[in-house]
């Protein structure tokens, strides 16, 4: 008779504190062993290449939001908010997928490179044709979102058992954190300014389709018979989006075309902003994130009003005189007319623009080639923060930024940038600012006008008609009581007159000073006053 094996040790006691070890999971281990190890490790690769699309398709849906319906913090606010609950409503949605993990996340890849590829592409064209437009972009959003938070827990279960549990979730998670960083860094140093909006969006639909089409070969064993039907839809789909890149620019002109009146005839998309220009009947117009900069026809009435009391307010015929935003050349065409005038600094932060000035052959000859002049200096930084790192000061300085719709224009019209500018004025000299409207957006401009005085501005308000515009505010300054001037300079001018000098600083009932809060870095009220009024004349 075969001798018994003595009787297995009894199992140690463990207290309460010390939980009991779990069972093995060597029967869950992928058979391939050294190469369940390696695909691992590629699909870390995949969740790192995830991770950067879907957070590029975030930041497009919130660049595409602040160009077209503006206020930046608001439309990036609510992308972010809602991107991130679609996530946790996709993680909570995959608890319902038990069978086929492979193939739906992998079919779940190709809806994020479809939904996400196309997303740029379909949102500006329904923005010219879609009354909701900002319902069509959330709806983007949402279910960009929703896909996105299907895959991590989808790759974290096709893991499972490979790793210890705690490995997996700290390695996807890393993987996850670093592509989101590396999204953040390539979106606006590599993608808008090299690509354009359009063509990243397609661009990130072929990386997630390469991804799909690279998984049905990682993910072949759990594929089974299905992997062929996937790599064909795979396939369709990357081929699609490649073919779509090389016809990115078309698109873009077409939907622009939609967009604006007159056909587009240059188009730019910088670090900074979205740059249009636009050919009619009447002449060109330039266009900053679909507003409206000048138009040909009638940019000489804003570009005189805006200089020519400001040269003339000064105590003596301005000699040095500086010009922050202005790009385009128009107000510094208008200082050069002044031969006063020795030496002109102008400050604005897009060398794309000042470089349209020079280059683009009709905006060229509007300006009269003012680039070329001896006597101009051109700074391509943020005004605000050249004007405290620049010592020194100027007979007469004049301000042309957009209107204050971002909170990044908005800190341009704040208490502390009106404060270094005061710094900045000599003792005799003035400064010119455009405002907006006083008449549709009346409390934007007086909060303009109040924040200058509470900087240490005397300042008169005047307006002027430009038919483009309407009826334009602009703020006339200097850093002791004055009276506005009465006679325009004697160069030659196509609007301004004594007569018309004098009636700009006439201010109708309806544009008469109404009550406002100063416009802090802080709070920015300014914005939330320009975003409610000129949202009624939509």
């Amino acid at each position: 008779m075969a001798e018994l094996p003595p009787p297995a040790d009894p199992a140690p006691e463990t207290t309460s504190d010390e939980p009991a070890p779990r069972p093995a999971r060597a029967a869950r281990r992928d058979p391939g062993g050294s190469a369940g190890r390696i695909r691992a490790s590629a699909l870390y690769l995949n969740v790192f290449i995830v991770a950067i699309c879907g957070l590029v398709y975030e930041l497009l849906a919130g660049t595409l939001g602040s160009y077209l319906l503006g206020d930046s913090v608001t439309q990036f606010s609510l992308v972010i908010g809602l991107y991130l609950s679609a996530m946790g409503v996709g993680a909570w949605l995959s608890r319902r997928l038990e069978t086929r993990l492979a193939q739906r996340f992998l079919d779940i890849e190709l809806a994020v490179a479809v939904v996400g590829g196309l997303s740029a592409p379909v949102l500006f064209l329904s923005f010219g044709s879609v009354a909701h437009f900002q319902i069509v972009l959330l709806g983007f959003v949402a279910a960009i979102g929703v896909l996105v938070g299907l895959e991590l827990p989808l790759l974290m279960r096709l893991l499972e058992g490979q790793i210890a549990f705690k490995d997996l979730v700290s390695r996807v998670l890393t993987f996850d954190y670093i592509g989101a960083l590396a999204a953040a860094v390539m979106f606006p140093l590599v993608l808008v300014p090299k690509l354009g909006l359009v063509r990243s969006s397609l661009a990130m639909g072929a990386a997630n389709a390469g991804i799909a089409l690279w998984g049905t070969w990682l993910l072949r064993e759990r594929l089974g018979a299905t992997r062929t039907g996937l790599r064909i839809r795979a396939i369709a789909v990357l081929a699609g989006m490649l073919v779509a890149i090389g016809f990115a620019d078309r698109f873009t002109t077409w939907a622009e075309d939609e967009m604006y009146a007159d056909p587009v005839v240059f188009t730019e998309t910088t670090p900074y902003q979205r740059i249009v220009v636009t050919r009619g009947r009447a002449g060109f117009q330039l266009f900053l994130n679909g507003n409206l900069q000048f138009a040909s026809a009638d940019e000489y009435r804003y570009h005189e009003a805006l200089v020519h009391p400001a040269m003339a307010a000064a105590d003596a015929a301005p000699r040095r005189v500086l010009i922050l935003g202005g790009g385009d050349g128009l107000a510094l065409r208008e200082v050069l007319a002044h031969p006063s005038v020795d030496a002109v600094t102008l400050v604005d932060l897009d060398p794309a623009m000042t470089r349209l000035a020079r280059r683009f052959p009709a905006l060229g000859e509007l300006n009269r080639q003012a680039f070329t002049d001896r006597r101009v200096t051109v700074v391509n930084d943020d005004a605000m923060v050249w004007l405290d790192e620049h010592p020194g000061t100027w007979d007469a300085i004049i301000v042309d930024f957009p209107d204050p719709n971002t909170f990044a224009l908005g800190k341009l019209y704040t208490k502390l940038f009106y404060r270094r500018l005061v710094a900045r004025l000599s003792p005799g000299g003035a400064v010119s600012v455009q405002a907006t409207s006083p008449l549709f957006a009346r409390r934007s401009y007086w909060c303009i006008i109040e924040t200058m005085r509470a900087a240490g501005f005397f300042v008169v308000p005047y307006q002027a008609t430009v038919p483009s515009f309407g009826v334009w505010g602009y703020a006339l300054a200097r850093r002791v009581a004055f009276q506005p001037p009465a006679h325009v300079p004697r160069i030659a001018l196509r609007f301004l007159n004594d007569a018309a000098l004098a009636a700009m600083f006439e201010m109708p009932a309806d544009m008469t000073p109404v009550a406002v809060e100063i416009n802090q870095l802080d709070n920015q009220a300014l914005v939330r006053y320009y975003e409610k009024e000129w949202r009624r004349w939509e």
